[in-house]
């Protein structure tokens, strides 16, 4: 006999808080923006959690350094 309780939520997953969703992959991605730091073109690496992370000189060295350091690249416009 099935407790009446799981027959209800049938084979599903436990439902996951919105604080656990917002942290989903927090430590993977890393966010690329464009920022001017004493009157210089830069390339910001943010973390997910907005973290600084570091400054390259160009995006593409960004995005190199991001995957480089286990972490998606993503571009913030």
């Amino acid at each position: 006999m099935q407790n009446s309780s799981s027959s209800s939520r049938g084979n599903h997953a436990p439902a996951m808080s919105e604080h656990a969703f917002a942290l989903l992959g927090v430590e993977d991605v890393a966010y690329i923006k464009e920022v001017i730091v004493e009157g210089n073109k830069l390339w910001a690496i943010i973390g997910a959690d907005g973290t600084s992370l570091a400054l390259a000189p160009d995006r593409n060295l960004a995005f190199a350094a991001a995957l480089q350091n286990d972490k998606t690249p993503v571009s913030v416009h």
